[in-house]
């Protein structure tokens, strides 16, 4: 290799030393965090501050009032009111490896130092191509999916995928996708997304055809919805750009179906030639897997598929024949050097280090949390945490009456209790956990006895 000035940049032992000396320092800090802890008074003026600052520039309240200090161990993080959180939320799916993490720290500090801290899909760096190159090489395993687009959140990957179905289709206007689906923020997005809440004030576009979502109280679910998908078919004939679904539904209420639901769907979509676009922005290195197809095992049939949240950036994946001709695809921004770095570093820990398949460390953590709710369901909290269950690391429960404004109650009970999680679902109304892989068995117990705790206070 050419004696370059970037690679002796890389390759530097005494930058090497540095960041291990700001890591080791970070994690001393880190160590320090309690096990959940409730505000201190000393701190209720400053975190008021930022707390109302947050909230003016905005335009509206917080949610919760969190404002983090930027200092975390695993799955707590300590907020700037002196209190210290179980995190169950996970900034809605992002830090799949908690807070503070060493490896994750090292990889962003690595990034930091590039002579550009945003790169682009026309100046890259070796950040940009290492991660491309990794996303290819985990897809491939399991599906025919060749080439990736890197973008900055799961909006911009699905707008390109969607951009990706249509081209392939001679411009066909139609989408069908689920009802409950969740697909992003941006405008099409908003449409492909079914919650009138998420779009009071837009006009409708008239693009999206709805099938139901499996429903497990339903002996004929499977049959109804290939039923409307083949109806909807017909009477959009050479008008359908793609087919496109979650295959876990993640805001629409954590709602799992079996491999069985989507195969018929799968077979009937590849026989007439429409696209399938599986949309795993939620679910990707969730599930078990890296993939949720992989997970299900219907990976051959998936036509582009997008991820983001974990992966610190977002990514439109597309078979070699779904390749897009130039300009239909670009961009200024493709991700910053350091969450290129960190995205690359985060797949390549959930690779080597045993997270993965039935026996890794996502599939415990999710038997034994799952196995929490149920005994407080057949317990001291009989019947108020009815129907857990999901897939990996995303895992819901049905709460008290399942209304609305018991779970939103509930969530606030439980964040002044110490445990920050959220909400999904139409009706019954679901909390929703996106936990992270490095829980342990006591994070478990501790998030069970706030569970319980609140529970019993609202009861």
């Amino acid at each position: 290799m050419a004696n370059l000035l970037g690679h002796r940049l890389s390759q530097s032992k005494e930058i090497e030393i540095l960041i291990d000396k700001l890591v080791g320092e970070i994690q001393g800090l880190s160590s320090e965090v309690p096990a959940t802890q409730s505000p201190r008074e000393d701190c209720e003026e400053n975190n008021n501050y930022w707390v109302e600052e947050a909230g003016k520039n905005r335009g509206r309240a917080l949610f919760y009032p969190y404002i983090g200090t930027g200092m975390g161990r695993g799955p707590y993080v300590e907020l700037e009111d002196g209190s210290v959180k179980l995190d169950l939320i996970n900034g809605i799916g992002i830090h799949l490896l908690g807070h503070s993490h060493p490896e994750v720290i090292r990889a962003a500090l690595r990034g930091s130092l590039s002579d550009m801290l945003v790169q682009g899909n026309l100046q890259a760096n070796r950040e940009y191509v290492l991660l491309a190159k990794k996303l290819v090489e985990i897809a491939g395993r399991k599906s025919r999916l060749k080439n990736v687009w890197l973008t900055t959140s799961g909006s911009m990957a699905n707008e390109n995928a969607l951009k990706v179905c249509r081209q392939k289709t001679n411009a066909a206007r139609k989408i069908i996708a689920m009802k409950s689906a969740f697909a992003g923020r941006t405008t099409m997005m908003a449409e492909v997304t079914d919650n009138p809440g998420f779009k009071q004030g837009l006009p409708e576009y008239h693009e999206v055809l709805r099938i139901p979502f499996y429903d497990k109280h339903n002996p004929k679910s499977s049959e109804q919805a290939l039923n409307e998908l083949k109806d909807h078919v017909s009477k959009n004939e050479g008008d359908v750009c793609c087919f496109t679904f979650e295959p876990m539904q993640g805001e629409g209420g954590y709602n799992v179906a079996p491999r069985q639901y989507f195969m018929p769907m799968l077979e009937f979509c590849r026989a007439k030639g429409i696209p399938v676009w599986v949309d795993e922005v939620q679910t990707f290195c969730r599930t078990g897997q890296f993939f949720a197809f992989e997970t299900l095992d219907f990976g051959d049939y998936v036509d582009v598929c997008t991820v983001a949240k974990t992966l610190q950036n977002g990514a439109t994946l597309w078979t070699e024949e779904f390749n897009p001709n130039p300009g239909l695809i670009a961009g200024t921004f493709a991700g910053s050097t350091p969450t290129l770095s960190v995205g690359l570093k985060i797949l390549e820990i959930l690779d080597q280090e045993n997270y993965l398949g039935s026996t890794g460390k996502i599939a415990k953590i999710h038997n034994e949390f799952v196995g929490m709710l149920n005994r407080l369901n057949e317990t001291t909290c009989e019947g108020l945490l009815k129907d857990a269950g999901g897939l990996g690391l995303m895992v819901a429960v049905t709460p008290l009456d399942g209304s609305r404004d018991k779970m939103n109650e509930l969530l606030k009970v439980m964040y002044k209790n110490g445990l920050m999680t959220f909400g999904c679902g139409r009706g019954p109304f679901r909390l929703r956990f996106l936990l992270p892989a490095v829980m342990t068995s006591e994070d478990i117990a501790c998030a069970g006895r706030i569970i319980e705790k609140s529970i019993l206070e609202m009861a």
